[in-house]
């Protein structure tokens, strides 16, 4: 997965996932949302033929980093989860 950074503060992070439009940065919203320390996040379609999504993370305490870090840890485990749950219904 390729991502390009465009800003990177204290409290904000914007950046674009440069070929991940829909899946993967819905999952990380949403993992996001759940942190206590996200005040605003989103992800931006910029164009319907962009192949990429733009996104972007405000905190109230901590830093983007972290928070992003910690998100995507979250998904991560819940990729696997399914994934074990597939290949078990699949036997």
């Amino acid at each position: 997965m390729e991502i390009e950074v465009i800003r990177n503060e204290k409290d904000f992070a914007e950046f674009r996932f440069k070929d991940q439009k829909y899946t993967y940065p819905s999952l990380l919203k949403e993992k996001l949302l759940e942190d206590k320390s996200v005040e605003y996040v989103s992800y931006i379609l910029d164009h319907p033929a962009d192949k990429g999504a733009r996104f972007v993370l405000r905190v109230k305490s901590g830093s983007p980093k972290k928070a992003l870090e910690a998100a995507a840890k979250k998904v991560e485990a819940e990729i696997d989860d399914i994934d074990k749950k597939i290949q078990k219904a699949l036997k």
